[in-house]
């Protein structure tokens, strides 16, 4: 069985920091890609940025500059260092991630978490 779980959310003020993270536990090899998506309110779910392998993150244009994905393949967690934070970034953020199988490793099987809260006060 695997696990993903994100962590790290929180309360922030207006141009405040805060890191989450997606772990992946269980029976897995490694985690191939991860996308960070976020829910903020009266909004559909929307991608904020991703990673795979070791190619370069891709970001979503509102949060460019501000917001850094890594990952540490160790652990088999990827994070979201978040800077610069803006009211409007309050909202749920879920990590999806594509983890390998271990006894098939070139197969990838697709996980959500269950969502970590931000709120960014003004």
């Amino acid at each position: 069985q695997v696990h993903v779980v994100e962590s790290g959310g929180g309360l922030v003020q207006q141009g405040g920091s805060l890191r989450l993270s997606c772990a992946a536990s269980g029976n897995i090899f490694s985690i191939r890609a991860v996308a960070w998506h976020r829910q903020t309110p009266g909004k559909a779910r929307e991608p904020v940025a991703n990673i795979i392998g070791n190619e370069n993150p891709i970001y979503a244009d509102f949060v460019k500059g501000r917001f850094t994905i890594s990952r540490d393949n160790a652990k088999n967690t990827v994070y979201l260092q978040m800077n610069s934070l803006k009211p409007e970034d309050t909202g749920v953020y879920y990590c999806n991630a594509d983890v390998l199988d271990p006894i098939a490793p070139w197969r990838a099987d697709n996980y959500w978490g269950q969502g970590t809260q931000v709120t960014v006060s003004s």
